[in-house]
């Protein structure tokens, strides 16, 4: 096992820059996810670590070797696609050893280590099939389990879920987990879904136009996002945003002293409350409820043209265009600047 470093590195096609000029540490056995919207950048810079993309500039560093003219095969480390990529006239034996056999390995220690890993990904029944006998969840075991048996120092996963149904992404998300808690390697793994950031990640590492905009636990992006972007990437709902004068009289005063051309007030959608019109500090109509079943998601208009969604334990007995009140607490308030987007204090 080891841990990775990337000291400026950027990556161009032409006159095209994908990649600035990324900084960044990840230690040894941290799960790191890189997550953001599409064209970020996450997917190349995933493979610039691995050797499939040259670097433009800057440096990547696996453990202590500095690995920018090193080949793919031999930095230590595995890859997993969101493509399975499985050899469709091999067993799953056969595919899970094939790139131990191409390097020559003893039999004997192939066979070990197939074994093991299809022990550890409950797929030791399934040795003797071919892919098409297989559900996309155990294609994506197999998948996995030919990365295991390499004994990488970092494994690298690239959207390895995004072919799979609901049922199953929760499922092979869980086992991801499991196995990145069973085996303590590094691992790096790439998302645009945020909900398999939170639930995965030590430390989550958000991309726009090839930028790194935070990088922090979980929790700490959630409840801290250092600008409005991450503050609406991270967290289902997004975060609302409003302006100052959205707000009623009875909101906070250092909230209402501030002025519609310095400020956005953001508020998770968690955090705003019903409450009766003498108590509002935001006033809206109702427009549409998601019923979830353990909550409702409420979306709501002000008059002002500014929607939102609000989300309680249970959908409120209102019609389409009835107006709702809700509060919320001063400290979980979050100010970003108008002009920059940045978080203030």
């Amino acid at each position: 096992m080891a841990g990775l470093t990337l000291r400026n590195v950027a990556k161009s096609y032409g006159d095209v820059q994908v990649i600035e000029s990324i900084d960044l540490d990840i230690e040894d056995g941290e799960f790191v996810v890189f997550v953001g919207p599409s064209g970020c950048g996450k997917s190349t810079l995933l493979r610039m670590i691995a050797g499939l993309e040259e670097i433009s500039g800057g440096d990547v560093s696996i453990g202590d070797t500095l690995v920018n003219d090193v080949a793919p095969a031999k930095r230590g480390v595995a890859m997993v696609f969101q493509t399975y990529a499985l050899y469709p006239h091999m067993t799953v034996y056969k595919n899970m050893a094939f790139g131990l056999k191409q390097a020559k390995m003893p039999a004997d220690e192939i066979d070990q280590r197939v074994r093991e890993a299809a022990a550890i990904l409950d797929i030791t029944d399934y040795l003797d099939r071919t892919p098409k006998a297989l559900s996309g969840g155990q294609r994506q075991r197999v998948a996995i389990g030919r990365a295991i048996v390499r004994e990488p120092e970092v494994f690298l996963f690239d959207e390895p879920l995004s072919n799979l149904d609901a049922a199953l992404r929760v499922q092979t998300r869980l086992e991801i987990a499991r196995l990145h808690e069973r085996l303590g390697s590094t691992m790096i793994y790439v998302t645009h879904d945020q909900v398999e950031a939170m639930t995965l990640a030590d430390k989550i590492v958000v991309l726009r136009g090839g930028n790194i905009e935070q990088v922090g636990a979980p929790i700490d992006l959630y409840d801290r996002p250092q600008n409005t972007f991450v503050a609406q990437f991270i967290g289902s709902p997004k975060m609302n945003f409003f302006a100052p004068s959205n707000l009623a009289a009875s909101a906070p005063k250092n909230l209402a002293s501030l002025s519609d051309e310095e400020a956005i007030i953001g508020i998770r959608s968690e955090h705003l409350r019903l409450c009766s019109s003498d108590e509002a500090m935001i006033t809206a109509r109702f427009e549409i409820v998601e019923n979830l079943g353990e909550l409702a998601l409420v979306h709501m208009k002000t008059d002002d043209g500014v929607e939102f969604i609000a989300k309680l334990e249970t959908p409120p007995k209102v019609s389409n265009g009835d107006e709702l009140h809700f509060s919320f607490l001063e400290e979980k308030v979050h100010v970003f600047d108008k002009t920059t987007g940045v978080r203030r204090g």
